[in-house]
């Protein structure tokens, strides 16, 4: 859904397009486009290339920072209508512009990018020359940055879909021109065209069998979200849960982990620095607990629910990777056949940050690496435990 283009130097194809989602991003979109400008013309100077931003009508002025940024490479605008925000939206009017010009793959960047060289083009090209479809980025990132990744979407594509993809919504990635004809063609949900899109486009892309791979960027450095309420929450996880359940007889009888080839840098960067505020985290874990703590009695085990009751109302709160791993298949099971599913994941907003304070508190003096192992030694667990959400989901 688009209301407006500027194509001020018609163009009508290309070979690669460099996507640019936006919204209200005046002070930061410069910078990733001059980059991107910067590696087409280094790495790829024969090929047809074109930089396309897409944008929910920023009053910010964002629209005239793009198109007076000088490059070398020319650029498209598209906006959806006036007060129609949503990350998906401007992904959706993406495809369909890729799918128009013909392009033989898709690279996008986050508008709000600082740490992206010239080099990242050719990071995500040289994968999709050797026929990968879908290319996930590899960071090096905080260990307190990306709480929905590490603890809901890394889990679920990992412990339910049997991919190892470490950055499943890292807002960095390819595609394959194919790769987006398909998903314009998959049922997309409300919070898809919103903040749900990225784990909507990793499920899908593995969903349909196309070939996946990481590439690695270094250090991403953009501005944080350490774990948020909002609208982001809802979204992601609605439609990670959705596309769980619609998807349920594709994905219950595989079992082999499937790691992606690694391709761009291999070498670890410093990761971004992040302020973490415990205290804020601990009373939204337990703000979040009391008010939902009818419904969530409902959805979880009597004795998981006892458990998590004693630790939330005036003890630790100390949620395991066992824990929390149940109480997202619990939530998965309560969501299919909820008759209001955005309740359900209310609901799991005070358990997810309880689980992000208890796993900060045991990690809180280790080494990023060791974190890291702590990370995938959870995604293991929902791994291991899988036939439980199917023995629940069949059972309905």
């Amino acid at each position: 859904m688009f209301e407006r283009e500027e194509n001020p130097r018609n163009v009508t194809e290309a070979d690669i397009v460099v996507g640019i989602a936006s919204y209200q991003e005046a002070d930061s979109i410069a910078y990733p486009t001059e980059q991107a400008s910067l590696g087409l013309k280094k790495y790829y100077p024969d090929r047809k290339a074109v930089i396309l931003n897409c944008d929910n009508d920023s009053p910010d002025g964002t629209e005239q920072v793009f198109m007076g940024t000088k490059t070398e490479i020319p650029k498209i605008y598209i906006t959806t209508p006036p007060d129609t925000p949503g990350k998906g939206y401007n992904f959706e009017n993406m495809f369909r512009k890729v799918l128009e010009l013909d392009a033989k793959m898709l690279i996008c960047v986050d508008a709000d990018l600082l740490s992206i060289t010239p080099e990242w083009i050719k990071y995500f090209v040289e994968p999709m020359e050797d026929g990968y479809d879908f290319i996930n980025p590899i960071y090096s990132r905080h260990k307190y940055d990306g709480t929905i990744t590490n603890n809901l979407c890394l889990p679920l594509v990992y412990g339910l879909f049997n991919r190892n993809i470490r950055q499943p919504i890292g807002g960095d990635f390819a595609m394959s021109g194919k790769l987006a004809k398909h998903l314009i063609c998959q049922p997309w949900h409300r919070t898809t065209e919103e903040y749900g899109i990225d784990i909507f486009m990793t499920m899908n892309a593995i969903l349909g069998g196309f070939r996946m791979g990481e590439t690695g960027l270094g250090a991403k450095i953009h501005k944080p979200s350490a774990p948020k309420l909002g609208p982001m929450f809802l979204q992601v996880v609605s439609t990670a849960f959705l596309t769980v359940i619609r998807s349920f007889e594709e994905w219950k009888d595989t079992e082999a982990i499937d790691q992606s080839p690694l391709y761009g840098l291999r070498r670890k960067m410093p990761a971004q620095k992040l302020e973490v505020d415990r205290a804020a985290i601990e009373k939204n874990a337990r703000d979040g607990f009391v008010e939902a703590q009818g419904q969530i009695e409902k959805q979880l085990s009597p004795d998981l629910y006892k458990d998590l009751t004693s630790m939330f109302c005036g003890g630790t709160i100390d949620i395991s990777a066992e824990q929390w791993c149940q109480t997202v298949y619990d939530m998965i099971a309560a969501f299919a056949v909820a008759p209001d599913q955005l309740s359900v994941v209310e609901s799991l907003k005070g358990l997810y940050f309880g689980r992000a304070l208890a796993f900060m508190n045991k990690t809180w003096d280790w080494r990023t690496d060791a974190a890291e192992e702590e990370i995938m030694a959870q995604a293991d667990i929902f791994h291991d435990k899988r036939d439980y959400l199917i023995k629940k989901l069949e059972a309905i």
